[in-house]
């Protein structure tokens, strides 16, 4: 009996330590993509800094933006599930925001979520700031450009690893420039 008692513990320590490797090793990689983002950046783009604040009035933004990128950035619409080309973009590369050329993602955080948006499992440090958002009832945690303020999707616990993390975004929001 004893013996039982001991191998399961043994089993759960191992199984822990097993965890934590590959926690650290989770976390290793996820310092890696934030650091090494420009990499993926093409050599003739110069991004903007997200402090350096774009405001816009309306009809500003208007000219400046598609009407289903204005729809979604500056009145929080979402775009129809399975519309954006963006969804089968596979090549090496930044994705930046539609509104203001802030670069949120890299092409190494994307991943296939199934849901019909683009996803991703983390972004570039710095680019996005977050509200609760109630208009379904449920909390759910949005997100948005932390240098135009556009509105860009919402961000889920149901991701892969190394984060758990799924930020749904819409296509429009973006532009992808792929990387020399």
């Amino acid at each position: 009996m004893q013996r039982r008692t001991i191998l399961k513990a043994a089993g759960a320590l191992a199984a822990v330590s097993i965890g934590t490797s590959e926690a650290k090793e989770h976390s290793m990689e996820l310092a890696t993509l934030h650091a090494e983002w420009r990499d993926y950046l093409p050599g003739d783009f110069q991004p903007p800094a997200a402090d350096d604040k774009l405001e816009l009035d309306s009809d500003a933004w208007r000219e400046r933006l598609e009407p289903a990128a204005f729809d979604v950035l500056r009145k929080e619409a979402t775009e129809r599930a399975g519309t954006s080309p963006l969804n089968d973009e596979k090549r090496r590369g930044v994705f930046v925001c539609a509104g203001c050329d802030l670069p949120l993602f890299t092409s190494a955080m994307k991943f296939d979520s199934g849901t019909g948006w683009p996803s991703f499992f983390t972004h570039i440090p710095g680019a996005f700031e977050t509200k609760k958002d109630f208009k379904l009832v449920w909390p759910r945690t949005e997100y948005h450009c932390a240098r135009c303020g556009g509105h860009h999707g919402h961000v889920f616990n149901d991701g892969p690893p190394p984060t758990g993390e799924r930020w749904c975004n819409n296509g429009v929001a973006l532009r992808f420039l792929p990387a020399d």
